[in-house]
């Protein structure tokens, strides 16, 4: 029988979500590609506990992870009645819908039909009656954005969604969500774009400033490129990586030997701040508070160790930020 770690809220920063009273763990969990039947179930279940222990309250989910589609919910909704039904009210746990989950034209992206289906669909597969964030995974460009957004509504209208948010909204697909949702009296909770250091997007383009002007929150994703923004590949490509396996998320062509020389220059002032790579890197997402929370995936509970040893150092001074510049953008 599992009992959380006494000290689990001892050392883990939680941060205000936007305006409201929700507040997240800097690091979050995402169970995206972890949590599948290919994976050893004790191993994810020593991920899922050493995350609480730390004080990662935050489980992120969506209704196709896995794989396959809807596994990561169905494993989740095991542990939660062997390891975590006495902690439920101490997890927030969210999932999405917007990608394939299945045939034909009600199987994807935001119609009110296949939004208000997948909810209901991932409520079954976790046990749950509600979950903590429901999310618009990416926005449908043929279905009018009322319809996707009053399908969030209603989610929170039926007590099946606390909150809401949207993935992959540009800021004014973002600005105009949170029009829509604030007249219909559920406000626009989270963000969730992908951000990092070698993914300036939400910067460049002008998202972070629509959040911070909605006060709205943001949880980003990828802050690790895939694993890029580690030490696993300062040295080549080992065997066994993402990367060596050609996955269509991180392929050996994207590790120029130019972009393995800028890692290595990162290396070098993560070494000087008492800091992994991955650890820097999820530090540079968390600095100044405009970041609400990152979401870190893992194979393993030393990788879940690791990625909170982030929250030690999440200060850089001026030099740091404009040589860490100099380099990724050079």
């Amino acid at each position: 029988m599992y009992t959380a770690h006494p000290d689990r809220y001892a050392d883990m920063p939680y941060r205000r979500t936007g305006r409201s009273g929700l507040q997240l763990p800097a690091l979050s969990l995402g169970l995206w590609h972890n949590f599948g039947p290919d994976r050893p179930v004790e191993t994810q279940r020593a991920i899922l506990r050493r995350a609480f222990d730390l004080g990662v309250t935050h489980f992120d989910l969506a209704n196709n992870y896995g794989p396959p589609p809807g596994a990561a919910e169905s494993a989740l909704g095991e542990f939660l009645k062997t390891d975590f039904a006495p902690y439920r009210d101490e997890l927030v746990i969210s999932t999405k819908a917007g990608y394939l989950m299945w045939p034909g034209p009600y199987g994807e992206w935001g119609s009110r039909k296949y939004v208000l289906s997948s909810l209901d669909q991932s409520l079954k597969r976790m046990g749950l009656d509600y979950v903590d964030v429901f999310y618009s995974h990416r926005p449908d460009p043929d279905t009018p954005l009322e319809e996707t957004m009053g399908a969030l509504h209603s989610a929170v209208q039926q007590g099946k969604a606390l909150y809401v948010g949207v993935s992959n909204y540009s800021a004014e697909q973002t600005r105009e969500a949170a029009r829509i949702l604030g007249e219909l009296g559920t406000p626009l909770l989270i963000h969730q774009p992908r951000y990092s250091m070698l993914d300036r997007r939400p910067e460049d383009e002008g998202l972070l400033d629509a959040l911070d002007e909605l006060q709205v929150g943001s949880i980003v994703f990828s802050p690790l490129e895939q694993g890029v923004l580690s030490a696993r590949y300062l040295d080549g490509i080992p065997e066994g990586s993402r990367a060596a396996s050609d996955s269509p998320f991180l392929n050996s062509d994207a590790l120029t030997e130019d972009l393995v020389g800028r890692l290595r220059d990162l290396n070098d002032i993560a070494k000087s701040r008492g800091q992994t790579l991955a650890q820097m890197a999820l530090a540079w997402v968390l600095r100044g508070g405009r970041v609400t929370s990152a979401l870190v995936g893992a194979s393993s509970a030393q990788q879940i160790e690791d990625s909170v040893g982030a929250i030690r150092n999440l200060d850089f001074d001026a030099d740091e930020l404009a040589r860490i510049d100099a380099i990724v953008k050079q």
